[in-house]
């Protein structure tokens, strides 16, 4: 299994679920394992709610949210460091996805460049916040597997609900993230005194260039349901929470069970999705050509092959190693978080993580506050910086300063993930105690 993830790192994306094909095939036909089961639910979910978002992307509010986001920056702009990785936490939060944040990345290295600002600080903690995030959105993957039967078979969890886990994880992550930008304020050399900027400045050519270069969305015309399109897409947000905080509205037939949130997310955005498209105007054809659906459709087809490969594994191996496991977190559940962090740092998914580890913490028996504050350790992809968001903010970065470093582990994005993960699981360790 491990091999079949390293193989399918090398090509990511989608490759990464269909080398898993591979994995499985072994597994059952070569190994004889009893075949596990493919992640259905949290499957459904990512489409429903990708197809709602790149709806809203279609419409124009992707582009809107982005302009307002970038008049805040630009009105703020020596406090870029905070701001920066705020405004791509917020809008993870809202999307339930991190790959929103190309389009306001090099806003964020401008703004930092023409304030004296290293633009190292605020866009590394920015790419960052922007996956840190994730566990603390209503509507992402990753929540979606924290919501699934299986998890709420945990003794202890049974009446688990959207709205508890995030009171857990979105303050946690928040937290993290305020921490990582106060490193971030103080990190590496200003940048006069920053020998491979004043290099490239010594350069006409890079220097007409610089101040030629003016990122901006603000002159950029929006279609006449963008703003619309953004506040029918918070009102469906804010419907899941309703349904969330009351369960009698998802209670169908007298003594039946409230309705799963798994289900409810993929019902209302859906729905949404449909309004949205129609109230605006928005083509159909149009929906599948921007970047939210496609990584939305990656992340798809990579979690399918992953999850599934792994499920075979753990449900026929879990057996031999359990009471080894057991032992270990029983005397220290903490240790379960470098299980998620590793995992994550190979498979580039923290929906893909929680789906692999999750049927293990059952088994196992981990505390249910264990398994719900250690959320944010699913979140470890930033170790090796070769996902796309990293590797687009080094690009992005034209002063040079956010980079990889010549040991390619003493890179710009390493000690903000470490920081930021940290302090999540740690505060997200202590709020379980109370909200779970």
């Amino acid at each position: 299994m491990l091999l079949m993830l390293y193989i399918g790192s090398r090509y990511g994306g989608i490759g990464l679920g269909l080398v898993s094909g591979i994995g499985l095939a072994v597994e059952v036909f070569i190994l004889r394992m009893p075949l596990g089961s493919p992640p259905v639910d949290v499957m459904l979910i990512i489409l429903a709610v990708v197809g709602c978002a790149a709806v809203l992307e279609a419409a124009g509010g992707l582009k809107f949210m982005l302009q307002v986001a970038e008049r805040i920056l630009r009105r703020h702009p020596k406090y870029i460091t905070f701001l920066g990785p705020l405004v791509t936490y917020s809008l993870s939060i809202m999307l339930g996805t991190g790959h929103a944040v190309y389009t306001i990345m090099p806003i964020i290295g401008d703004i930092a460049l023409k304030n004296g600002i290293r633009p190292e600080r605020p866009m590394a903690a920015a790419s960052v916040s922007s996956q840190l995030a994730l566990t603390g959105s209503p509507i992402s993957a990753v929540t979606a597997c924290y919501l699934g039967r299986d998890v709420l078979s945990i003794p202890g969890l049974e009446d688990l609900t959207l709205v508890g886990i995030l009171s857990v994880t979105f303050p946690a992550t928040l937290l993290g993230v305020i921490a990582m930008s106060i490193y971030s304020s103080f990190r590496g050399k200003e940048l006069k005194d920053d020998p491979e900027y004043q290099r490239r400045l010594r350069d006409p050519l890079y220097q007409a260039q610089l101040n030629a270069a003016s990122k901006t969305t603000l002159n950029e015309q929006l279609p006449f349901g963008a703003k619309l399109s953004v506040g029918l897409f918070l009102l469906s947000i804010l419907v899941i929470v309703v349904i969330a905080l009351v369960p009698e509205i998802r209670t169908i037939g007298e003594g039946a069970k409230p309705i799963s949130m798994g289900v409810i997310i993929q019902m209302i955005m859906l729905a949404f999705g449909a309004i949205v498209m129609m109230v605006t105007k928005t083509p159909a054809s149009a929906v599948p050509n921007g970047v939210v659906f496609k990584s939305g459709m990656t992340a798809c087809i990579a979690i399918f092959g992953i999850a599934w490969m792994s499920d075979t594994y753990f449900a026929y191996a879990m057996p031999a190693f359990k009471s080894s496991i057991t032992e270990m977190v029983n005397n220290y559940p903490w240790t379960f978080a470098f299980a998620l962090f590793a995992v994550s740092v190979v498979v580039n998914s923290q929906a893909a993580t929680a789906k692999i580890l999750l049927p293990v913490a059952i088994s196992i028996g981990l505390p249910p506050q264990t398994v719900i504050g250690l959320m944010p350790a699913t979140y470890a992809y930033f170790f090796i910086p070769n996902y796309p968001s990293d590797i687009a903010t080094v690009n992005f970065d034209v002063s040079g300063t956010t980079k990889i470093g010549k040991y390619y582990f003493n890179h710009s994005f390493m000690v903000p993930g470490l920081i930021g993960v940290v302090v999540a699981c740690l505060v997200g360790l202590g709020l379980a105690e109370i909200f779970i």
